[in-house]
């Protein structure tokens, strides 16, 4: 542990790392998303894909960890349970693509789908459709697919959410949950896979504090008149953080 742990404090970037940290959980505790488009596209510019994400995974189980009691009671359980066990047969694939990805790939790949997922908020892109429990079950399999290969699960839960008649605590609360059940499979996966390194995971805690942190600012700072100031922020803290891992991808 004294080894990994030095070798976590010598790493180069890592201030970069416990920025980017702080800042998505400040995004996070405003906003209720955003944790891994703001912080995969800087994160993939420190550390391989792998590392990377299990960086974020383990940061980011802290910070949700509290509010998950009150996610389960305000939530939709049948719809959360559908996109769960969704996700969790789709993850395998997903985790495929995650160990055999080229890191310029990666950076690559975190940063264009960010921009989608911004470009997606912005012009207020929906589902059109009628949320159904076999749209429910598609929805988890493509986060579960997109979660394992990127890091990035929320985009098409988010977007459906957006498009459904729950009211926004139910949203809110069933988004919430299903990202921290995500990080605790994706954990397990990686794990499961041989894939879970020591120093990946000290990286992770030591990110953990300025995340949490960053989270507590957010939700104490969160005033419900000025929601599209905050929304405004996040999106231009997404698109800069997005534009970095381009440019590092490119050139």
């Amino acid at each position: 542990m004294p080894d990994f742990l030095a070798q976590a404090l010598a790493l180069p970037g890592l201030g970069w790392l416990v920025i980017i940290a702080f800042v998505a959980g400040l995004v996070r505790g405003f906003v209720g998303f955003g944790t891994a488009l703001i912080f995969l596209p800087v994160a993939a510019q420190i550390t391989d894909p792998v590392w990377a994400v299990t960086v974020l995974i383990v940061m980011d189980l802290a910070g949700p960890a509290p509010a998950i009691p009150r996610a389960l009671k305000d939530g939709h359980p049948k719809d959360l349970l559908r996109l769960v066990l969704a996700t969790a047969l789709a993850l395998p694939l997903g985790l495929l693509v995650l160990f055999a990805v080229d890191p310029q790939w990666f950076k690559l790949a975190v940063s264009v789908i960010s921009l989608i997922m911004l470009a997606a908020l912005m012009t207020g892109k929906r589902y059109g459709g009628e949320v159904t429990p076999p749209v429910v079950w598609s929805t988890g399999g493509i986060a579960g697919l997109l979660g394992g290969a990127a890091g990035i699960p929320g985009p098409p839960v988010i977007l459906l959410y957006m498009a459904s008649s729950h009211p926004a605590r139910v949203i809110r609360a069933n988004t919430t949950a299903y990202l921290f059940f995500f990080d605790l499979m994706m954990l397990a996966g990686v794990f499961i896979a041989g894939r879970l390194a020591g120093l990946p995971l000290i990286l992770g805690l030591i990110a953990m504090l300025p995340n949490l942190l960053g989270n507590l600012v957010g939700g104490a700072a969160f005033r419900p008149g000025y929601e599209s100031l905050y929304r405004n922020v996040a999106y231009l803290i997404i698109a800069a953080s997005s534009l970095s891992g381009l440019y590092a991808a490119l050139f």
